[in-house]
């Protein structure tokens, strides 16, 4: 299927006449005022798209060519009803996103890798990745949740209730989130895959307001989507507060635990706040609510060139040659962070 032809951002731009504005997001920039069921995520010196069954990684090679590589998938919602009640799809969302994503990392990195002596790449093993998952698990899980609760129970007595200390807790937890990205933001080696991650907003937005899939419209929208999952982890950090909050201050170990364990319920109910807010993005009170997950996508996404956002196109239209996104989501789906 090729992408819609001429521009409906041209009707937005003069849609005045009809009493309507075109919708902006905080840098200016242009984003579409629906949502449409498809996803992704930036990976090494490429972009890979997700829809509704179909998912394609394109990645621009050392040689400058764009390798692009799509598969069918079977959405586990459409396995089971159970998958598709709220809360429990946003838990099934993150583990079909991770294990999609892990899959188009390694595909990528495996792009990048240079020929040996008989002309043939180099492959990173399975085992490697696999080791790789586990670890940056362990160290999300440790960083952002057993630490901020392992030292607010340093000053527990000194806190002297419940409502302090998981309050202390949620800002500890939400500070060493927002540090982290910051840090890793000033990484150089990390910068062309933020430039990447906004080609791939810029092209999702393109394509949910069935502008013409080409750099030169694609660029005019904004880096920044309500449906970004660095959005949805700065909402995991906040509701976090809340959830822990009736558990009260039982032993350590117990603390720790429930921490832990707590991690798919507070994924869940944060999918289902940024599902809404997606949804709900035309309402000044909801961009105002997601604003600062916004300002966070500041530091997650840098401006692409014309090459990169060709990279993401590739991507998606290597969906778009399978499925008709909006069509596919006529059968049980969950809906898919940008």
């Amino acid at each position: 299927m090729s992408p819609p032809s001429g521009s409906a951002l041209a009707s937005h731009e003069t849609s005045s006449a009809n009493g309507g504005d075109p919708l902006r997001m905080p840098d200016g920039a242009l984003v579409a005022k629906r949502d449409a069921p498809v996803g992704g995520q930036a990976v090494l010196e490429g972009v890979m798209m997700r829809g509704i069954s179909v998912w394609a990684v394109a990645v621009r090679s050392p040689e400058g060519q764009i390798e692009v590589e799509s598969e069918s998938l079977v959405p586990w919602a459409q396995r089971h009803r159970v998958w598709r009640l709220p809360v429990i799809r946003g838990v099934v969302a993150l583990g079909e996103s991770l294990k999609i994503g892990f899959k188009a990392l390694a595909i990528s990195a495996n792009a990048q890798m240079e020929e040996d002596e008989e002309g043939e790449k180099e492959e990173i093993g399975g085992w490697i990745w696999g080791l790789t998952i586990f670890i940056s698990m362990l160290l999300a899980v440790g960083l952002f949740f057993v630490v901020p609760v392992g030292l607010t129970s340093l000053i527990k007595d000194q806190l002297g209730s419940p409502f302090l200390f998981w309050l202390v807790e949620g800002l500890l937890r939400t500070g060493i989130f927002i540090g982290y990205i910051a840090a890793i933001s000033k990484m150089p080696d990390l910068r062309r895959v933020f430039e990447y991650h906004g080609a791939e907003h810029k092209t999702i937005s393109c394509y949910e307001a069935e502008d013409e899939l080409v750099p030169a419209r694609a660029k005019l929208y904004s880096r920044l989507h309500p449906r970004c999952g660095t959005s949805f982890l700065l909402i995991v950090m906040v509701l976090a507060i809340f959830v822990f909050a009736p558990i009260g201050l039982p032993a350590w170990y117990w603390l720790v635990l429930s921490r832990i364990l707590g991690i798919p319920l507070i994924a869940g109910l944060s999918y289902e706040v940024i599902k809404w807010a997606g949804k709900n993005r035309r309402k000044a009170w909801v961009r105002a609510v997601m604003w600062p997950g916004l300002m966070l996508q500041n530091l997650t996404t840098r401006e692409p060139d014309e090459e990169q956002l060709a990279v993401a196109i590739a991507s998606l239209n290597a969906v778009l040659a399978r499925e008709t996104p909006e069509e596919a989501a006529k059968k049980p789906h969950i809906e898919i962070v940008a």
